[in-house]
Formats: structure tokens, sequence, C-alpha cells
């Protein structure tokens, strides 16, 4: 879903295909955010916007990330 933030967890593809993620910046560990869904799927890793076909993307395993706290809310317990 467009907006998902994910980090990836693994790449499982060729050597050479891993080698080129990592250095277009899909790497383990890595917080990528999804942009767009249509025929590519287009990402925000590294603040930069990047199309991966859905072919590739298939080789990148990802964990979803938890929403983070806004700054400036608190519980109060109540």
């Amino acid at each position: 879903m467009a907006g998902t933030a994910v980090r990836i967890k693994r790449l499982d593809a060729p050597p050479e295909m891993m080698h080129r993620l990592r250095e277009i910046g899909f790497c383990e560990e890595q917080e990528i955010k999804l942009v767009s869904r249509h025929t590519n799927l287009i990402c925000i890793v590294c603040n930069a916007r990047l199309g991966i076909s859905p072919q590739l993307a298939d080789n990148i395993l990802v964990q979803p990330v938890a929403a983070k706290a806004q700054s400036g809310t608190r519980s109060h317990g109540r």
C-alpha cells in the first residue's frame, strides 16, 4: 500500500543483483517507503525516489515498520 514504511530484512537474489541493489540503497536494515504501486514500484530510499519492477521487488524481503509516536503527544494514563 502506498505510504507504507518497511525495513529490508534480506535480499534473496543472485550475487550480482544483490550487489547492485545494495549500490542503489536497498541494503539490509534500510528503511524504505512505498510511494506508488502501478506498473513499477516507486520507493523512497535514502531520500531518493527509485523505481523497481515487481519481479525485482520479489527478491527483497521486508518487515513493516511500526508507526512512530508523534512528538509532543503524551499519554497521561487516565
